[in-house]
């Protein structure tokens, strides 16, 4: 065999267990379906400005490890994520906190905020037929109000997840809110953890530090050529889909997909923010991106005025497109369960990243995954 670990996949996952696999002396090749490496942290770079293909990617971890890791490879800037939320032309800042309730309500005080948040609680509780202290949500629409009352549902939570998934948010499990971050601060960044950015120049420069010296061969189907592709390594990573590999053994898991818009405008800025989401219904897409506001004010940009936004759709999946967003239900649930118990008496084969383990991953997530599986394979 000419290879210790043939890995499926150069997204995040794939380059890390190859760069860690390597470091460790093992002989790695990389197979990769699309054309180009880093999964769907891929960016292009436009008029000089880096654009995050498949939609915004920020960088967020509270792990010291991995943050420390990460930045062995690519200087982050100090990007903090600080998006608004646009109600059918209202505007209001995300995540919940008390600029937003000052523009919903116009109170100022996190007293005033707190009790109108508590007293729509009541009355939805109410009309519910039930209290606040056994009141168990029978979808995600009864969560979503029992935690911040109906203003903010009906505002800034309804349209947009009904967008996203596809479904009315009354037929949506409740489990899929388990809480909505509520500050009584005014305080815009959107993550409570410790360290966040991104790369300057785009996520490329970590995935191609990961991959230095690691064979990588672009536009392979690793489940069209399988047979002679396993035959070269002892061992196989596989980070594609888990029903894909079985060959859809037990059925079909479901994904939500997604559909992009780019659009190149001859102006220095058009929408003020890096990330604005569009929570009404009747706004087919879910956010637009405003991809030169993910760099530091002083980075080199171009002098003349352009600027590149992406309009981000939901859309039904179906087999053979890109999977991005995992069905959230028992169905599924136990869909996975079946293949993952599959998974584990597969011979000579990891399972690992976001699909082979049907699960959202933030980028943080997948790293510390990636640097646990090579631990317990090579310690």
């Amino acid at each position: 065999m000419d290879y210790d670990y043939l890995i499926v996949g150069a997204g995040l996952f794939g380059s890390v267990f190859a760069h860690e696999a390597k470091e460790r002396g093992k002989r790695c090749l990389v197979v990769e379906r699309r054309a180009h490496r880093g999964g769907n942290i891929r960016c292009d770079v436009r008029d000089g400005i880096p654009i995050h293909v498949y939609g915004a990617h920020i960088f967020h971890t509270s792990n010291r490890e991995v943050w420390t890791y990460v930045n062995r490879f690519v200087v982050f800037n100090n990007f903090i994520n600080s998006p608004v939320a646009n109600f059918k032309g209202e505007l209001y800042n995300l995540p919940f906190n008390m600029n937003t309730f000052r523009q919903m309500w116009g109170v100022v005080t996190p007293a005033e905020a707190a009790a109108k948040i508590e007293s729509q609680r009541r009355e939805a509780l109410a009309r519910m037929g039930a209290s606040g202290d056994d009141f168990v949500p029978r979808n995600l629409e009864e969560q979503a109000i029992s935690l911040v009352g109906t203003d903010i549902y009906e505002k800034l939570v309804k349209g947009y997840t009904e967008k996203q998934w596809g479904r009315a948010a009354s037929e949506l499990p409740a489990f899929i809110i388990r809480r909505l971050p509520v500050r009584y601060t005014y305080d815009n960044n959107y993550f409570s953890d410790r360290w966040q950015g991104i790369p300057e120049g785009g996520y490329n420069g970590l995935i191609d530090k990961l991959l230095e010296g690691v064979e990588v061969r672009l536009g392979v189907d690793y489940l069209e050529h399988r047979a002679g592709l396993s035959e070269l390594a002892r061992r196989v990573v596989y980070t594609g889909a888990i029903d894909a590999y079985f060959d859809y053994e037990y059925g079909e898991l479901a994904y939500r997909g997604l559909r992009f818009e780019n659009e190149r405008l001859e102006e220095a800025n058009a929408q003020g923010v890096a990330v604005m989401n569009y929570t009404d219904r009747e706004t087919p897409y879910t956010r637009i991106i405003e991809h030169k506001h993910f760099a530091r004010e002083d980075a080199a940009l171009p002098e003349e005025p352009v600027t590149w936004l992406t309009r981000e759709y939901p859309a039904a999946w179906k087999r053979g497109e890109e999977a991005y967003y995992p069905v959230v239900d028992d169905t599924n649930g136990r869909l996975y369960t079946r293949y993952a118990e599959r998974a584990a008496t597969e011979k000579g084969v990891l399972f690992g990243g976001r699909l082979g383990e049907y699960k959202y991953y933030d980028m943080d997530k997948v790293i510390e995954s990636a640097l646990l599986r090579v631990r317990e394979e090579l310690g």
